[in-house]
């Protein structure tokens, strides 16, 4: 019988970054591998319809213990760690009764974890703390959510006295990348109410996330040799580059924002002199401030480009995702059972918004509202990643409230 500190350290030794420029999916092979070590463990916790499917999905179901129909619940976390930092070769530390110091990694000395960077530690003084070595991320994000579902199946098997309904169990590839429910099946999942495992501190409960479109904005120039082009050329990449110089500064983008304010945000541009672009990420947590964004974003756009004569632009807006408040406050339990299935595990809950995206965003308009519980993953994508194994043992907790709570409901 596994610890969650074992399980989670076991996982996260197992690679499964995801890649944004791969077209498969899943996007990297490698997520399967540990899909794959999960299955095992379910099956042999006694799931046997524990399965992964082509896609790099991992569906089981934990069966009723009770003797009338509740609704079914789903548990979901992912599978894969960013991109945005390495996860080959990661070497878990358990730094153990943590006293409030700075944590020096081995690996990279240079590489620190302060509590004067991260305030949070401070409130975990006594805890065994987990960080990688220093030279990669630790994948607490989302690897801490899959060990917490996984320790919560164990102990509901070992206790087959705390009621429950049918609890189905979601691991998804690529969340990293916006694609963790693209090939999902929610009619073969058959849960009605879900959960994400993909918070940060003790007693986060995020019933709210933005609102998410991606805009891509296309400048077309005219080509000339530039040995014979007085009069004749326009630059697309400067029509890009005066482009992006117009965006404000001081306002409207991520390093300005906080709270509820939404942004614009460019992250990649590329291009030749007869056709550049900038593809950008526009958020706001009222799904109706986005039209505002994306208009005010083409009025700079229009703007440029007309003082460039024989030059167009053009700007492409795909939807990304929506806020899942919009549908989670449609049935008032979910929230409302959460809440008090954290205060069970004595924990003040805190109701906080996400400035991001989770899978249960999508999943949310999908037919499955699907909330977010904490799992203590701080300063995740980057080196100084760490985790609280009091706080993951916690989440495990709520989930066996939270269970309990549902089991008492109908449909």
């Amino acid at each position: 019988m596994k610890n969650i500190e074992t399980r989670f350290c076991e996982y996260v030794k197992i690679d499964t970054q995801s890649d944004p420029n791969s077209l498969t999916q899943p996007s990297t092979e490698k997520q399967k591998d540990l899909s794959r070590v999960l299955v095992a463990e379910l099956v042999e916790m006694g799931l046997a319809d524990a399965h992964l499917d082509e896609y790099g999905y991992v569906y089981a179901t934990l069966p009723s213990n009770v003797d009338h129909e509740v609704p079914v619940l789903c548990f979901c976390a992912h599978v894969d760690t960013s991109p945005d930092c390495t996860g080959e070769g990661v070497k878990p530390l358990v730094h153990r009764n943590y006293q409030g110091q700075d944590l020096v990694l081995p690996d990279d000395t240079s590489q620190v974890i302060s509590p004067k960077d991260h305030p949070y530690l401070l409130e975990r003084i006594g805890d065994d703390i987990i960080t990688a070595s220093g030279t990669t991320l630790l994948g607490a994000d989302d690897k801490a959510g899959v060990a917490v579902i996984m320790d919560f199946v164990q102990h509901m098997l070992l206790n087959p006295e705390l009621p429950h309904g049918d609890i189905k169990i979601l691991f998804t590839p690529d969340e990293e990348i916006g694609r963790g429910v693209d090939k999902v099946n929610i009619e073969k999942l058959g849960a009605s109410i879900g959960y994400t495992l993909d918070a940060g501190e003790r007693g986060c409960y995020e019933d709210e996330t933005f609102s998410a479109d991606g805009a891509k904005v296309h400048f077309y120039g005219v080509s000339a040799h530039p040995g014979y082009a007085k009069d004749k050329l326009v630059n697309a990449l400067k029509i890009a580059g005066d482009f992006m110089s117009a965006l404000p500064k001081g306002e409207w983008s991520p390093e300005t924002t906080e709270d509820t304010q939404g942004f614009v945000h460019p992250v990649t541009m590329g291009g030749v002199a007869e056709h550049a672009w900038v593809q950008f990420i526009v958020r706001d947590f009222k799904t109706a401030n986005l039209l505002v964004h994306e208009a005010r974003l083409e009025g700079i756009m229009n703007d440029v480009v007309s003082c460039f004569p024989g030059a167009t632009a053009k700007m492409e807006v795909t939807e990304q995702y929506r806020n899942m408040k919009e549908v989670v406050d449609l049935d008032p339990r979910i929230s409302s059972l959460a809440i008090q299935a954290i205060e069970m595990a004595g924990i003040p809950c805190q109701l906080t918004r996400a400035r991001g995206g989770t899978d249960g965003s999508r999943l949310s308009f999908m037919g499955l509202p699907c909330p977010n519980i904490f799992t203590g993953e701080m300063a995740f994508h980057g080196k100084h990643e760490y985790v609280s194994v009091q706080d993951m043992e916690k989440a495990s907790e709520v989930l066996v409230h939270l269970s309990a709570l549902w089991s008492q409901k109908k449909n």
